[in-house]
């Protein structure tokens, strides 16, 4: 009888120094949401992705060019790019529309649900990353410490909000949240496809095959739309494109090739509570209580999740 040959893939127990620079991703990406509400008063949605990820295939492209890595995909590699390309535009297009609908702080938010699809997910296609009660417990507390931080001021959202501004807001963080669930169905597949395709091979096709997509859309969607250029516009763009979608998407690739996927992906957690802190400190905005309980339940939540087992 024939043997049926099964997946291997790496997923080693992560090391004080990945938990610290995912952790420093995290504080990074903190700042996206925000961004991106500020780059979309001055370009639409579509035009503002293709813009800000070609700034991220100059800076991902340059990179794996200065280090010598091979772009040129081989043999059965250019299917699995392809759906992986599909992946990222459906969830890049329906965050940027989903968050041009809402407040940036309800698109953190319902964004940052995606570690629920992740290790869902990962449950499912991941023979090494089965849930576990301990890191089931640490997702849900971590994901109550998030609640708990923003709570008062999507409450206010609502409250404020009435008639069809209320209704387009709730269809906004619908699309957000569909977001989330490609991006946690991109984490997932993204660690199955470095195991055999290069990391950085595996972003710039990414990109590119996503590029022409998004340029596409722009036209036939948004014909009409104004595109202004601004000191914070133009700085939100160069953010998300050379930071977010460069720095932190090679570092973070790099990462899952050999860590745990869904208990580091708890880490990023910490994004909103990042975006808020952030916010304090270079602009002034104050410390709530709801702010330091969200902490401590984030914190517990990572503890949770990091367990090592026996």
């Amino acid at each position: 009888m024939k043997k049926t040959a099964q997946l291997y893939i790496r997923s080693e127990e992560p090391t004080g120094k990945i938990i610290v620079l995912s952790l420093v991703l995290a504080v990074l990406w903190g700042g996206n949401s925000l961004s991106i509400k500020i780059s979309l008063q001055d370009l639409p949605p579509l035009g503002l992705a293709f813009l800000r990820f070609g700034l991220g295939l100059i800076a991902v492209g340059g990179w794996a060019f200065y280090r010598g890595i091979s772009l040129r995909p081989r043999r059965g590699e250019l299917p699995k790019l392809l759906v992986l390309a599909a992946i990222f535009l459906m969830q890049v297009v329906a965050l940027n529309v989903g968050t041009h609908f809402t407040t940036a702080s309800r698109s953190t938010i319902f964004i940052n649900a995606y570690p629920f699809f992740t290790a869902l997910f990962a449950h499912l296609w991941i023979p090494s990353e089965r849930l576990t009660v301990p890191k089931t417990l640490g997702i849900l507390v971590a994901f109550i410490g998030v609640v708990a931080t923003v709570a008062p001021s999507l409450q206010e959202g609502f409250t404020a909000t009435e008639g069809a501004l209320a209704r387009t807001a709730l269809i906004g963080d619908l699309v957000v949240l569909i977001s989330g669930g490609f991006l946690g169905l991109r984490v997932v597949v993204t660690k199955r496809m470095i195991q055999s395709i290069h990391p950085y091979r595996l972003l710039v096709w990414m990109l590119m095959l996503g590029l022409p997509c998004f340029l596409t859309l722009s036209l036939l969607l948004e014909r009409g739309e104004t595109f202004q250029w601004t000191t914070p516009g133009v700085a939100a763009l160069f953010y998300q494109g050379w930071v977010i979608a460069g720095a932190c998407y090679l570092a973070w690739t790099t990462i899952l090739e050999r860590y745990s996927a869904s208990k580091l992906v708890v880490l990023f957690f910490a994004t909103p509570l990042a975006g808020v802190l952030l916010s304090h400190l270079l602009m002034g905005d104050e410390l709530t209580l709801s702010l330091l309980v969200g902490s401590v339940l984030v914190a517990g939540g990572i503890y949770l999740v990091n367990i090592r087992r026996r």
